[in-house]
């Protein structure tokens, strides 16, 4: 076994994070030193008694070639804090995860990346404001980060993969759990244009607890972070707190001061948050050039291909439209409007209002 093999089983011990990693690295030399080492030599390191204790009894029932074998089985990358794809960004947070766990692929243009937040219980202007950015975002060439919730995160997902982009999901759980359930064609989606991310052992199930050191992953894998809508007491909230500690920009759509949903964002626009109408706004924060011709060439690329999709687009306003208008302004048959809408919803042109 070589010395990712002590990576991992350190990580699979409670209460080790990177500042002891190091502390056991510069004690005994090498992981597979410390892993070994017995318990006089522990004490003699000084370790405390909780740690000692967890190690003795812990790595007695780990099998490390095991374990390693299973993350080969599901497909699942492990990178150590050391190795050079580590993000690079991350390693610059207070409290780096010794270890990720990774289903999918990180690839070097993912340190142009950008957090998308918000709550679960949005509004359907949430949802299509936090997708129509991350669309056009992803069309410009940066990564889209979330969490897979539902809401906000899923919107962001989705409008990153309609943009034809990257997008990373960080999960509260174990790299082989996905969570909500009924995300998990989306987390196929994400796998093949981006990554799962989690600092979670395999089997770690989506403890509330769990989600807090989730969030600093978030925003410490990104630029910055924008929030999308969020209460008070939103989760959402420790992200946007946790990307000021790491001196990452934070972002914010103004909301509706009678929804409560936008109490948390306006306030965070009061304490300094920029605020944010389009992707341009976040691109000249950032100082990326807002590639115009890039958009219009993919834009064209899911344009209404025929006149009568493009009757069927005119019918459709900002605002929900009713089907049984779009009958009677098309002058089209039911089951031509049904049909048509399909296609144009599969183009990322219309979406269902119903969802």
């Amino acid at each position: 076994m070589d010395e990712r093999h002590y990576w991992l089983g350190f990580s699979l011990i409670s209460g080790i994070g990177i500042k002891r990693i190091e502390k056991l690295t510069a004690q005994f030399g090498t992981l597979r030193n410390a892993w070994n080492a017995s318990e006089k030599m522990l004490r003699e390191a000084k370790f405390g008694e909780s740690l000692i204790e967890s190690l003795l009894v812990q790595r007695k029932k780990i099998d490390l070639q095991a374990e390693f074998d299973k993350l080969v089985r599901q497909n699942i990358q492990f990178i150590t804090f050391l190795e050079i794809n580590y993000p690079k960004r991350l390693k610059t947070i207070n409290d780096p995860p010794p270890v990720l766990y990774v289903r999918g692929e990180l690839l070097p243009q993912d340190e142009k990346a950008l957090a998308i937040v918000g709550t679960r219980k949005c509004t359907r202007y949430g949802r299509d404001v936090s997708a129509h950015l991350a669309q056009e975002l992803a069309q410009n060439g940066v990564t889209i980060i979330s969490g897979l919730a539902q809401g906000i995160d899923a919107s962001a997902h989705q409008g990153a993969l309609r943009g034809y982009g990257r997008t990373i999901a960080i999960l509260g759980c174990g790299a082989d759990i996905i969570y909500p359930r009924e995300h998990a064609e989306l987390a196929k989606q994400i796998i093949s244009n981006g990554a799962l991310i989690s600092e979670f052992p395999l089997g770690t199930q989506p403890i509330s607890k769990n989600f807090p050191r989730r969030n600093r992953l978030i925003s410490g894998l990104s630029l910055g972070v924008l929030v999308v809508e969020a209460p008070e007491k939103s989760g959402s909230l420790i992200t946007a707190s946790t990307a000021v500690e790491q001196g990452r920009d934070v972002f914010v759509i103004p909301g509706n001061i009678t929804n409560q949903n936008a109490s948390g964002t306006n306030k965070l626009l009061q304490d300094g948050a920029k605020l944010i109408t389009s992707a341009k706004d976040i691109l000249d924060e950032l100082n990326m050039e807002y590639a115009v011709q890039q958009t219009r060439v993919r834009a064209e690329a899911v344009a209404p291909s025929t006149e009568i999709e493009a009757k069927i687009l005119n019918c459709i306003g900002a605002e929900p439209t009713h089907i049984d208008d779009i009958i009677r302004e098309s002058g089209l048959s039911s089951a031509e409007v049904m049909g048509l809408l399909t296609i144009l919803e599969l183009k990322g042109l219309a979406q269902s209002a119903g969802y």
